[in-house]
């Protein structure tokens, strides 16, 4: 039986496809999103997904890594050019290519931390080193 939020082994994370994590991570980071947006807003459900559309697009993820990009550790910069790097069957409706493999590096990021179970350094990231 699978449980949700179950840990792997990091060694064993750091083996998986980067564009799998880039799957979970864009996952996390959409979650994150939604989650900060509907706690400190009193904004309805079609405004509060304007919003995380906003933030969570290809584009956007690029700024935001941009951001955090000199808080990333030897591992993390690893996985990050890995995921960038890696062919990818789909495209960006809205950004360019760099872009769009900014973005999937970004997200297989947050696709190592979360599978290993390293919420504290997720967290760091996602607030922009802010704690």
């Amino acid at each position: 039986m699978f449980r949700l939020g179950e840990k792997m082994d990091a060694a064993k994370a750091k083996e998986l496809n980067p564009i799998v994590l880039a799957f979970i991570g864009d996952a996390v980071y959409s979650l994150f999103v939604r989650e900060r947006l509907a706690f400190n807003s009193d904004k309805k459900t079609g405004e509060l997904n304007k919003l995380a559309v906003a933030e969570v697009k290809a584009t956007a993820q690029a700024a935001f890594f941009l951001r955090i990009k000199g808080l990333l550790n030897e591992e993390e910069d690893n996985i990050f050019h890995r995921a960038r790097n890696a062919k990818k069957n789909t495209r960006a409706k809205s950004a360019t290519v760099a872009e769009y493999n900014v973005s999937t590096g970004l997200e297989a990021v947050l696709g190592y931390l979360y599978v290993i179970g390293d919420a504290d350094r997720l967290n760091f990231l996602l607030n922009e080193g802010k704690e």
